[in-house]
């Protein structure tokens, strides 16, 4: 298996200690996790995209240019970029550049998303998200692979011979699908010969392992090799102790402090309480031995090959804390139990894709 930590840029007040963070220093925080993230071994660092309070995260590309700049191995994801609100003109330049000045680290995780704040700051209506989603993907894709594109579309204006500049370093540059909530972004996974990454984060196992059955069946039904399709998988907060009621007791004030907040309201959870979500979600609390034996849970349950993790609003102390005890008493046990031949070579495992 392999892994990616990954920040919302979450700005809030500290719920064990109150400090709070200042722009300035939260972007400064995101830098510095993702220089430990390499020095840890972490295979990944992804930015993911939100468009309101709490999070700071509203420009992916730009911070992810700072990271490639402080960072020489690992790989750079977006988690996701919201491409149903964004202009593809706009995304296929930002994110060519990037690839360039990371030396060709990128992999877009392109999405939804699922905080319905972004959709009246860019003009479209919720019920239209997957019909925009499906068109600006279908444009970038032709922007980033041929010249002179000529288009017409509902959701920008037409374009007429448009070549954009500068074109991607890899060819092409890797693209994952995220889902969360419906059929529609695993099938476009499954009709373009792409990986998807579930979202597994707020709801049930059964929920998220529907729509990865769904993504393999669609694969197979494009007449494609089911050993090709890739799968990556979030899951709920990381927090480790000693002991897993330490680990429970330590994590209990940002569990109820985020869960307080408007964005997480957004998300609709059935949870009713840490215990429940302990019990029957995915969040990742407990000994290195109980959150071992989740993950190998879930990827029985998956078959995923990456895992992302975040320690997003805790202490800075706690997220080094954290982000290294991962890495030294979790990581090496799933490395050795679960195989992944993504990004085994230095470049991401990509299956053919058609067009």
């Amino acid at each position: 298996m392999k892994f990616a930590l990954f920040s919302l840029a979450m700005n809030t007040r500290n719920a064990v200690t109150g400090e709070s963070f200042t722009a300035q220093q939260k972007f400064q925080n995101i830098l510095g996790q993702a220089v430990l993230a390499e020095e840890l071994g972490f295979d990944a660092y992804g930015i993911g995209e939100r468009h309101g309070p709490p999070f700071l995260s509203s420009s992916p590309a730009v911070l992810l240019t700072a990271i490639a700049a402080k960072t020489s191995r690992i790989k750079l994801l977006t988690t996701v970029a919201v491409l149903s609100v964004l202009d593809p003109v706009r995304v296929a330049e930002d994110y060519a550049t990037l690839d360039h000045l990371s030396g060709g680290r990128l992999e877009l995780i392109i999405g939804k998303g699922n905080d319905p704040r972004h959709y009246p700051l860019f003009g479209i209506k919720e019920e239209e998200q997957w019909e925009s989603l499906a068109e600006r993907y279908a444009l970038l894709r032709r922007l980033w692979r041929e010249e002179n594109v000529t288009w017409t579309g509902k959701y920008r204006p037409p374009l007429q011979d448009v070549t954009v500049l500068p074109r991607p370093l890899q060819q092409p540059i890797p693209v994952w699908h995220g889902s969360a909530s419906s059929t529609l972004s695993t099938e476009l996974a499954a009709k373009y010969g792409e990986p998807i990454f579930s979202s597994n984060t707020f709801h049930p196992l059964a929920k998220y392992k529907a729509l990865i059955d769904h993504y393999r069946e669609r694969w197979a039904y494009y007449g494609r090799d089911p050993q090709d399709a890739v799968v990556g998988a979030g899951a709920g907060s990381l927090y480790l102790g000693r002991t897993t009621e330490e680990a429970i007791g330590r994590y209990r004030p940002y569990y109820e402090a985020f869960h307080s907040t408007e964005s997480a309201k957004h998300n609709q959870s059935p949870f009713q309480s840490l215990e429940d979500n302990l019990e029957n979600g995915p969040l990742l609390i407990g000994s290195p031995d109980r959150v071992i034996e989740k993950i190998m849970k879930y990827h029985e349950a998956f078959g995923h090959e990456v895992l992302s993790i975040s320690v997003d609003g805790l202490s800075e102390t706690e997220q080094r804390e954290q982000a290294e005890w991962f890495a030294s008493e979790v990581a090496p046990v799933l490395r050795r139990e679960i195989p992944s031949k993504v990004w085994s070579s230095g470049k991401a495992k990509q299956p053919h894709s058609i067009g």
